[in-house]
C-alpha cells in the first residue's frame, strides 16, 4: 500500500500523524507529508485509519 496526501487540500490538522507516525509527520509549516515509499504491512491498518480520518480527504491509499 501507498498513500499520497494532495498538498493543496491538506489544512494541517495533523490527524495522519497521530494515526500512523511511522508513516506520516508534520513539515515544517504543520502540513502532513508522507516518510516512506511503501506503508509497512504492520503499519497499513493505521494508515488507513488517518486516510479515513483526514476531514478533507486530503490522504489517498494508491
Amino acid at each position: 500500500m501507498k498513500v499520497v496526501i494532495d498538498a493543496a487540500v491538506c489544512d494541517g490538522k495533523g490527524y495522519c500523524k497521530r494515526f500512523a507516525p511511522d508513516v506520516f509527520a508534520l513539515d515544517e509549516w504543520g502540513y502532513g507529508k508522507v516518510l516512506v515509499d511503501e506503508v509497512p504491512p504492520e503499519s497499513v491498518a493505521n494508515a488507513q485509519a488517518a486516510v479515513e480520518a483526514c476531514p478533507l480527504q486530503a490522504i489517498k491509499a494508491v
